[in-house]
């Protein structure tokens, strides 16, 4: 059970400030919980309309999430590097990354099922087994996978101490002027739209860093190279498109343009540096860039 001491007269609905606390919850589903009296305000049952003052105690009783039957299915994965430990693979744009609502099946962890056999870590749970971290549906790139237990320990452990270092190549709309800047905006569940992600001073911190690899003056795009400190959903593409300079073919924070006329958008999770989970080794990892993203860059070259 979680609790939420309020210390501010915030003047917001309960469920309204609890969408954007925990991203994770949408806000039907909190209004659902409030109605099943998961969610009290000072140990008493509440409406999902109660405006939070200074104060209240939330408590909230999350629901255990709904097990998956797992299968194993025949997907092709292009395998970068793998070894007793870890694999190391490069997802395809439009592939989740383990099986949710909406997705039962069709995973990546439904193709590491495949070609790891029983050997993924088991800390993920049943839905999630050996994934340390994600990167979004329509984001391409590169992911570490653990295949034991021990491994995924310490390869959580280097995400949490920010020991991992992770790079992205973004072609953005528009020429960025800095030359690099970093940015450092709160994010959190959108109140107008419940499958967007928005910069918001009620979310949790989010810090990205870029620089600019080229830019394009007769097509006014950039590409940029990205690291982010922080693993906000869609961070990303949020803090691009909150300064305006969002990424060229994502259609859900670019207000649904696409002058390139390109399937994918144009974010890569282009490399890794770490350290082996079993060995201590310095690895540095990278992934090519789709065909997409890299015949729409020799276009512009």
């Amino acid at each position: 059970m979680k609790k939420f001491n309020i210390n501010d007269n915030l003047n917001l609905r309960i469920d309204a400030y609890l969408a954007n606390l925990e991203p994770d919850l949408s806000r039907a589903t909190i209004q659902r919980l409030i109605e099943q009296e998961n969610i009290l305000v000072n140990g008493s049952k509440t409406k999902a309309s109660y405006k939070i003052k200074k104060g209240d105690i939330i408590s909230l009783n999350e629901e255990e999430p709904k097990e998956i039957s797992l299968k194993a299915q025949d997907i092709p994965i292009d395998v970068i590097y793998e070894d007793s430990d870890i694999i190391v693979v490069n997802k395809p744009k439009g592939l989740v990354v383990h099986p949710a609502n909406g997705n039962p099946d069709g995973t990546l962890v439904n193709a590491l099922m495949s070609i790891c056999k029983d050997s993924l870590s088991g800390i993920g749970g049943e839905i999630r087994p050996g994934i340390v971290h994600r990167i979004d549906k329509d984001t391409s790139g590169i992911l570490i996978v653990a295949k034991n237990d021990k491994a995924h320990i310490n390869l959580s452990e280097q995400i949490k101490n920010h020991e991992i270092e992770k790079t992205y190549i973004a072609l953005v709309r528009g020429i960025v002027k800095e030359n690099e800047a970093t940015i450092n905006m709160p994010i959190a569940r959108s109140t107008k739209d419940r499958k967007k992600m928005a910069v918001s001073r009620e979310g949790k911190q989010a810090i990205t860093h870029f620089k600019v690899l080229q830019r394009y003056f007769n097509s006014n795009c950039t590409l940029l190279e990205v690291k982010i400190e922080t693993g906000r959903t869609h961070q990303i593409r949020v803090h691009l498109a909150q300064i305006n300079y969002p990424i060229i073919g994502d259609e859900v924070y670019s207000n649904g343009k696409n002058e390139w006329n390109i399937k994918g958008q144009c974010l890569h999770a282009k490399s890794l540096r770490f350290k082996h989970p079993i060995t201590g080794k310095e690895m540095f990892l990278e992934a090519p860039l789709p065909s997409y993203f890299q015949k729409l860059i020799d276009k512009l070259n």
